[in-house]
């Protein structure tokens, strides 16, 4: 099972909001035991709605699973010298502080080496440690804005850039922060040595935009003129009699003609070759589909494999009989939580369990003692 391969690898979890949380809650579900350490007011994230009845924060709940939650000063030097006796215990630490923040605390990268030589250092920020922006607030959207990742988001009928949800730059920072750690960590089973590895949110988005940079000085991508997004009548989102939606995304010219023949205008297939924008067939195929509700399109489909889905509500993703087929979902009376989405060896992802509440000290002996024991 997946939840084995971190066994015994210590994640000291020091950030904030979602990228960091996020990023070792998927450490977590490898098997890696995260202690979070939250300042004494805790993480500003468990006061962010929609909160649940006892006034904390479901999305604080979702990101920080499996973890155990700890609370340190570490403007005080009874708690810096907890931190350094957690340090030294740790194989991972990551961070979400602005650049020079952790030097200030007295935990820059020569201190925490000197600590633990054998520590893999991940600095997640906005910008990252260096250049003109590294000192520069940051959120989702603004990052994806600077990224030139909003400029071709939505189908051009918007009268401005369409923001992605959830927020896409947060989650592409926490996955390229665990891919770095995990690589860091092969290495040092390579070689001994840890390292300090400095992740960028902002970049993270900007290296996933290569569709958009392979042509940006000679054919810059525009909202609504490329194929991915609204361009292609095939390849769009369409609503239904009833207000709900249907995604068409028949790129393949065998999937276009299957959808022609189903909704009966088979005087459309040699249409799939039209330029972009493919307006005038876009209106056509929208007129169709919004002549019936949801549920006629999902009984003239049913037997039929062109890549055409309903939009599901979120409650529906959790509970469509394929989630739920392959144990990928945790339901719960408010909702549910999707699981580390992989299976090993012919086996589905464990459910999460809550975080809990510790004394840092607590963490620190269980840590030395293990560590003396080995």
């Amino acid at each position: 099972m997946l939840n084995d391969c971190l066994a015994g690898i210590r994640v000291l979890d020091l950030s904030q909001y979602i990228p960091g949380p996020y990023a070792t809650l998927l450490m977590a579900d490898l098997g890696a035991e995260v202690v979070k350490v939250e300042p004494p007011a805790g993480d500003p994230m468990r006061g962010l709605p929609p909160l649940k009845d006892d006034g904390t924060s479901h999305l604080y709940d979702a990101v920080n699973k499996g973890k155990t939650v700890v609370r340190l000063d570490l403007k005080a030097d009874a708690d810096k010298a907890v931190l350094a006796d957690l340090v030294a215990g740790a194989d991972v630490l990551l961070e979400s502080y602005r650049p020079g923040v952790m030097e200030r605390l007295g935990f820059g990268w020569e201190r925490l080496k000197a600590l633990n030589p054998r520590l893999v250092h991940c600095a997640l920020s906005g910008f990252g440690q260096t250049g003109p922006l590294s000192q520069r607030a940051g959120h989702d959207n603004t990052y994806m804005a600077l990224a030139g990742a909003l400029h071709a988001s939505g189908t051009g009928e918007e009268p401005a850039p369409v923001m992605p949800y959830p927020p896409f730059a947060d989650h592409a920072g926490a996955m390229q922060a665990v891919i770095a750690t995990l690589a860091a960590l092969v290495r040092r089973g390579r070689t001994g040595h840890g390292g300090t590895l400095d992740v960028s949110i902002y970049e993270s988005a900007l290296t996933l935009q290569y569709l958009n940079h392979v042509t940006a000085a000679t054919q810059p991508a525009e909202r609504g003129h490329e194929l991915l997004n609204g361009g292609a009548a095939y390849y769009r989102i369409y609503r239904c009699a009833d207000g709900a939606f249907m995604a068409l995304g028949a790129i393949e010219p065998k999937f276009w003609a299957l959808f022609c023949d189903t909704v009966g205008r088979p005087d459309w297939i040699d249409r799939h070759g039209d330029r972009f924008p493919q307006t005038d067939l876009t209106a056509a195929v929208a007129a169709l589909l919004a002549g019936h509700p949801r549920p006629h399109w999902l009984e003239a489909f049913a037997g039929v494999d062109c890549c055409f889905e309903p939009v599901l509500t979120p409650m529906e993703a959790l509970t469509h009989p394929h989630a739920v087929a392959r144990g990928m979902v945790a339901l719960t009376p408010d909702g549910g939580d999707a699981l580390f989405a992989a299976h090993a060896d012919g086996t589905a992802p464990p459910a999460r369990k809550p975080h809990t509440e510790a004394e840092a000290v607590a963490v620190r002996d269980a840590w030395s003692s293990q560590t003396n024991a080995k």
